[in-house]
């Protein structure tokens, strides 16, 4: 007898509400996460039409499929929401649920409608939908644009001799980071209440990009002030300056307590990529090798 599936891939997109309502009658959800979006802030300067699009209309996109699903099957369908710290932008820190948001740039201003939309939908349709509003979350798995693992990349290849410099914007920007795999859990947990909510996910401390470097490029004994250079290209139009989250709220609703500290944070995404580029550099030598030509 052959095992029965566990995870099946649907394609979707969420600028395509035909195509999403689709998925959602094919797989008949319990639980919905809405992870969704153009997600990049320097890339939403660039792009803000596609990313309010994907991200503000897509979600709402989504919830109204989500809520003709109900209707049509009878049953409840649980729907988290993805929101962003950056949706805080210039408010002052600690921010938490109560805070006002004050965004910074078109992501975060999509995030903020994407937000309203799910609560909106949860009070006219009487749904279960959380909001989570994540601060930074970070691992091994980062994107390698987003400064992070950027600068945990930059450090195996400066190591592996694969690279000289590394070019970075705005270093005083202070973010509170934390495990991603921490927040995957803090999102389950809102879907498993008995009533829907909004949430803010946070460690509760902050740490400025230079205190970011100062401790990653710590971990293979080199000094960053060697390698970094700043380019203004990597400066944003409107900057947030410090983002520092209070999860007063999730510890005691959802009995939620992040596990990784910032330093063993750091030193996971550095030595993941210290073996990347280790087999990044073996990868090359070998393709040098093979091709100089053999002498007679």
């Amino acid at each position: 007898m052959k095992p029965a599936r566990r995870l099946v891939l649907h394609y979707g997109d969420l600028t395509d509400s035909t195509g999403l309502r689709r998925v959602i009658e094919k797989a008949r959800p319990d639980e919905i996460y809405n992870l969704g979006a153009q997600s990049h802030v320097k890339v939403s300067f660039e792009n803000p039409e596609y990313t309010a699009d994907a991200d503000a209309t897509g979600t709402l996109r989504l919830l109204d499929c989500m809520r003709d699903h109900v209707e049509h099957i009878g049953r409840e369908v649980r729907f988290y929401q993805a929101g962003s710290s950056e949706m805080f932008g210039a408010a002052p820190p600690p921010q938490n649920e109560n805070t006002a948001f004050y965004p910074r740039s078109p992501y975060a201003v999509s995030k903020v409608a994407g937000y309203w939309y799910a609560v909106n939908y949860r009070e006219a349709y009487n749904l279960f939908i959380a909001n989570g509003i994540l601060f930074n979350h970070e691992s091994p798995r980062r994107g390698e644009t987003f400064v992070t693992r950027k600068i945990t990349r930059a450090i195996g290849r400066i190591k592996s001799g694969l690279q000289d410099k590394l070019f970075l914007g705005n270093l005083e920007a202070k973010r509170d980071w934390g495990f991603a795999g921490d927040y995957v859990e803090g999102m389950w947990r809102m879907l498993q209440q008995n009533e829907p909510g909004d949430f803010v996910m946070a460690t509760g401390e902050a740490y400025s990009i230079r205190e970011f470097l100062a401790e990653a490029f710590g971990c293979v004994d080199l000094d960053w002030r060697k390698y970094v250079v700043i380019d203004p290209r990597y400066f944003r139009p409107t900057e947030v300056d410090f983002l520092l989250g209070d999860a007063t709220k999730a510890r005691k609703a959802l009995d939620w307590t992040p596990t990784v500290s910032f330093r063993r944070l750091v030193r996971m995404m550095v030595d993941h990529d210290l073996q990347l580029a280790e087999e990044e550099r073996l990868v090359s030598n070998s393709k040098l090798v093979s091709a100089i030509p053999a002498t007679a």
